[in-house]
């Protein structure tokens, strides 16, 4: 028997030592070991890695600001231009992914990457609608004061390209000389307003327990422009220089994600790269590929209902067209989903048929209304081959942080010579899985929550 003393000692070494422990443990790490399945930092969370300010305002006038960028996206999306086709390359894993920070001025999401020897962390942009990688490089002119920068003099594996190597050819932008050698560098714009020049280089890119050796990205050496990445971008598209092309079969062709709402100051949400864990039971439409515009998500978006009634759309407002590039892509870098002009009125006028008035607008919305009638707002519905997705009324609508105001949380697309494009965005897409299988030319959607 030990004594009262004795008891109380071994109580004390026992709380100190759980006290400790608990003064250490990261409540921003992931709470499972497996690094595949690691936590979500989110925009406006504690935890965000960027330590952006807490928004003052509420949920809406952030959207409001985060969407202004939205129009320049847009127009970007609209003007790419075809680079070579991709080549694809079994596993699986997960990434942590979390909204980007408020001052990119877009509203993207994040994980984490580690790239060089040792692994340098960085929390870098997921753009479905690019390709190539880059990330600010030490010495970088321009680059925000407050992102962490590559340092590739630390790195045993990195090593700069020149301008001989295939993949130099393969980036926008590119600027060699005709005769000698030199760095492949290349200049590119972002966003619609940015732009950086960068020189294309090889160092091994580490995505959860995935080590993907000489990974070609830009060392960003300059930037301008309010819409550069503080810390960098992974291109996720279909293109050549894309993660799909540069992994090989490692992936097969295949990831998914689960976006994780705005509005959540804990939640989590994941990438999840190659066949294994994907979702058994999803439903799928198939997956357009335009080859003007290789790096996009095209898929065949027939229709839009609210309620019960079918919008009146002409099929050549929503028909893919090679030649033109317009149809409706699916894109994690716009905030809020944009229909051309004719389509967004169309769906606009009947949604607020079905809703009581008054209707008043407020930054790019212009159907909000009292969130006392939203007990009738009716779902909205978009008609895919194959597939209909009706979306949550989180995903359709977005509220003032009064609860007073509802607005419907959808704008038209920039009315301009390029404006053909329809972009189904991020907001629409939280809380649900999105499966882009390439291998098989298909996009699934299930509901999950992410938060």
């Amino acid at each position: 028997m030990l004594s009262s003393s004795m008891e109380l000692a071994i109580v004390a070494v026992l709380f100190s030592s759980l006290l400790s422990t608990a003064l250490a443990f990261d409540p921003c790490a992931s709470s499972k070991s497996d690094y595949s399945d690691l936590s979500v930092i989110p925009i406006y969370g504690k935890c965000s890695p960027f330590n952006p300010p807490k928004p003052a305002s509420s949920l809406l006038n952030t959207v409001i600001k985060m969407a202004s960028k939205d129009p320049e996206r847009v127009s970007y999306l609209s003007s790419l231009v075809a680079v070579p086709p991709p080549a694809v390359r079994k596993g699986a894993s997960s990434v942590p992914i979390a909204p980007g920070q408020q001052v990119l001025n877009i509203g993207n999401y994040v994980l984490r990457a580690k790239i060089g020897t040792p692994g340098q962390l960085m929390f870098i942009v997921l753009d479905t609608s690019s390709d190539a990688a880059w990330v600010p490089c030490s010495g970088c002119t321009g680059c925000a004061a407050s992102s962490a920068v590559f340092t590739s003099n630390a790195s045993s594996t990195y090593a700069s390209l020149d301008c001989s190597v295939p993949e130099c050819t393969q980036v926008r932008g590119v600027s060699c000389p005709t005769t000698g050698p030199a760095s492949c560098s290349f200049n590119q714009s972002y966003g619609g307003d940015s732009s950086f020049s960068a020189t294309l280089s090889h160092d091994t890119l580490q995505l959860a327990n995935d080590a993907i050796p000489n990974y070609a990205f830009g060392c960003i050496n300059s930037a301008s422009g309010g819409s550069i990445p503080p810390q960098g971008l992974l291109g996720m598209g279909r293109g050549s220089m894309s993660l799909l092309s540069q992994s090989g079969s490692l992936y097969s062709g295949v990831f998914s994600y689960c976006l994780p709402s705005f509005k959540s100051y804990y939640f989590s949400g994941s990438l999840k790269l190659g066949p294994l864990g994907q979702p058994k039971n999803i439903k799928t439409t198939p997956l357009l590929k335009n080859p003007r515009r290789p790096s996009l998500y095209y898929v065949n978006l027939t229709g839009i209902s609210i309620g019960k009634i079918q919008v009146p759309i002409a099929p050549e407002l929503l028909a893919f067209d090679p030649n033109t590039g317009a149809g409706t892509i699916i894109d994690s870098g716009t905030v809020i989903t944009r229909f051309v002009q004719p389509v967004y009125n169309a769906i606009r006028d009947e949604f607020r048929k079905q809703v009581k008035g008054p209707f008043s607008s407020l930054g790019a919305f212009d159907t909000c209304f009292s969130a006392t009638n939203e007990d009738i707002s009716p779902p909205v519905i978009l008609h895919f081959t194959g597939m209909d997705l009706v979306l949550p009324m989180e995903n359709s609508l977005i509220h003032s942080s009064s609860g007073s105001l509802a607005c419907l949380a959808m704008a038209a697309a920039p009315n301009n010579v390029n404006s053909v494009l329809n972009v189904i965005a991020n907001l629409q897409q939280q809380n649900l899985r999105i499966l882009f299988d390439t291998a098989n030319s298909r996009l699934g959607i299930a509901r999950e929550l992410c938060n």
